[in-house]
């Protein structure tokens, strides 16, 4: 297995064609069986989700919570605007669950990797339509379809760090069903779904960092399931989830 870097994309600007130019960075690169993995920061750039903070009025809870931990209630104001639930806010953090049924920091609002210093990016409106979108213009410019995953990096309950994770899919099934299969020692597995989009996403930040400038790569080599998967189908289940 192989994680390729894609490399020489300009720096993505509100209206640009993200799809064509991840086909001119990966043209000569490209082949059937790849999956391609891009970060959400360039999608999002793309789709125009950038906010500029001088625009923001805060609200009372806003300010409260800024003052109280040295934030800046503006960027206050925007998380508070993209969360759909508030599941925590203590000691200067957010926990929220965005309009997509993600449960992250800062319901995905990122002052990082951002020209200036007044603008915040914000998750794409539609992150399996963003991943849609790129898969199908790159497959009508170079007769080549492979998936494609949208990523970000959010924090683990119980784990410190970060690690990527696959927010839009397009292309493959979202995970590796082994129930019914037997282990090595016989026993029948039962509950063992991987999060294969995940473990994709969190392979290619190996070679796209944080400050690499390097938006995208491509993952070959992962016996994926084609077919029309979404990552909304990783958003656990309220009636399941024992957190809520």
């Amino acid at each position: 297995m192989s994680i390729i870097p894609v490399e020489g994309l300009p720096e993505i600007q509100p209206g640009d064609d993200l799809a064509a130019l991840l086909c001119a960075a990966v043209r000569d690169e490209i082949t059937p069986g790849d999956i391609l993995v891009v970060t959400h920061k360039v999608v999002s750039k793309a789709e125009g989700r950038l906010l500029d903070l001088r625009t923001v009025e805060p609200s009372p809870l806003a300010k409260s919570f800024a003052a109280e931990h040295g934030k800046d209630p503006r960027q206050i104001e925007a998380v508070l605007r993209e969360s759909r639930r508030i599941v925590r806010m203590d000691r200067g953090l957010i926990i929220s669950e965005t309009r997509h049924g993600f449960v992250c920091a800062n319901a995905g609002v990122d002052a990082s990797n951002v020209p200036g210093e007044e603008v915040v990016c914000m998750l794409p409106l539609d992150p399996d339509a963003s991943a849609e979108k790129i898969r199908r213009r790159i497959a009508e410019r170079t007769t080549i379809d492979v998936p494609v995953i949208v990523s970000d990096s959010f924090g683990r309950p119980w784990r410190n760090g970060i690690t990527n994770v696959a927010i839009g899919l397009s292309g493959m099934k979202p995970f590796s069903d082994y129930r019914g299969h037997r282990d090595p020692y016989g026993y029948e597995l039962s509950a063992s779904v991987l999060a294969s989009a995940d473990e994709i996403a969190a392979a290619a930040e190996l070679v796209m960092g944080k400050t690499a400038a390097v938006p995208a790569a491509l993952v070959r080599g992962f016996p994926y399931t084609p077919g029309e998967g979404a990552a909304s189908e990783m958003v656990m289940d309220p009636g399941r989830d024992l957190f809520r």
